[in-house]
């Protein structure tokens, strides 16, 4: 070893007289070294987990339901002329009052002889929807809510946080009820009815992630070179912050579609006869209390069956997400390669 021009030179190791570079690090080969993204490590447990596969496979079932059910229509413009459900949701008459299952009506029909199956297939239109509607929109917000608050600190982060304390003093469903019985009834009423309340526990997530994240070194260099806030902010810290906020948003899912089923059961959420899983079991719930008669157990087994059926489904796709993007599974850290 020796000095010269104040550099510190370590003789057999400057470039010049190494012959095989590449042979002294085979372990950085870029085949061994990348690391899969987000979307491919929760495909791959996807996959792997029959369950969470089953989940998926009948979520998009699902959506194919609330887009081809009935024509689709934005602003007075047809946007999908496909109608895959037999009859009118909304039309009478269409079998006898209260038959039971058939070829003709596989869930049967109601009290006023409308098909239950074009109903509760139609009715994925309103739930699903208005469940992935309010997540991505509730989601977002939080984060960058969220964001602001952990990054920043000090008062911005206690008065923002204080914000949200108040937002959790109130029941969630009580306080979308209160907004809906403000707003009225409606799809997009119950859309921010829930959105109102739902980002709250986004912004708390993504905070307690981002007051760790944020200490890391390629934070203070991106610093250090001059990268605005912003950029810092959401280029830096969101993306490796943000794991279990999509781990919470695919459960969530479930959550605001049992919400909008409960406020339908209400009465409260959409208006009588709309072929809504909540507002069908609403309409139909005497048929399960009533004295002398016969049980009509289709009319709300079925809308109650696709409630369950669902959440369920995407509570399993929640848990395979958990496991993909859980930095500790075992699976995921051989997946990644050497770490240097």
């Amino acid at each position: 070893m020796s000095t010269e021009r104040g550099q510190i030179q370590i003789k057999g190791f400057h470039a010049e007289t190494v012959e095989d570079r590449e042979g002294l690090s085979e372990w950085t080969d870029e085949k061994d070294t990348e690391i899969p993204s987000r979307w491919v490590l929760i495909g791959r447990q996807l996959v792997r987990d029959r369950l969470a596969l089953i989940g998926a496979l009948f979520v998009a079932f699902m959506l194919f339901w609330a887009l081809f059910s009935r024509p689709l229509s934005v602003m007075g413009t047809t946007i999908q002329p496909f109608e895959a459900v037999p009859y009118d949701p909304t039309r009478t008459g269409v079998g006898d009052r209260y038959e039971s299952p058939s070829l003709a009506h596989p869930f049967g029909t109601d009290r006023l002889g409308r098909d239950l199956f074009s109903r509760v297939m139609y009715g994925t239109r309103f739930s699903v929807t208005i469940g992935i509607i309010v997540t991505a929109i509730a989601a977002s917000f939080g984060v960058v809510y969220g964001g602001v608050s952990g990054y920043f600190g000090g008062r911005i982060d206690d008065v923002l946080m204080r914000i949200v304390d108040m937002v959790f003093a109130f029941p969630g469903l009580v306080l979308a009820l209160v907004i809906v019985s403000m707003l009225g009834r409606g799809y997009w009423q119950l859309v921010a009815a829930f959105t109102l309340f739902g980002w709250a526990g986004y912004a708390r997530l993504i905070r307690g992630e981002i007051l760790k994240v944020k200490q890391n070194e390629y934070v203070l260099a991106a610093k250090a070179l001059g990268a605005r806030d912003r950029k810092v902010l959401f280029r830096h810290i969101v993306p490796n912050a943000i794991a279990p906020v999509i781990v919470q948003a695919t459960l969530a899912i479930g959550g605001v579609v049992i919400g909008v089923a409960a406020l339908g059961f209400l009465g409260v959420g959409f208006a009588p006869g709309t072929p809504e899983w909540g507002t069908i079991l609403d309409a139909e719930k005497g048929t399960v209390v009533a004295a002398g008669d016969e049980w009509r157990w289709w009319a709300t087994v079925f809308p109650g069956l696709m409630i369950f059926i669902f959440v369920m489904a995407m509570n399993m796709i929640g848990d395979a997400v958990n496991d993909a993007l859980d930095a500790q599974n075992e699976t995921n850290v051989d997946n990644m390669g050497p770490q240097g």
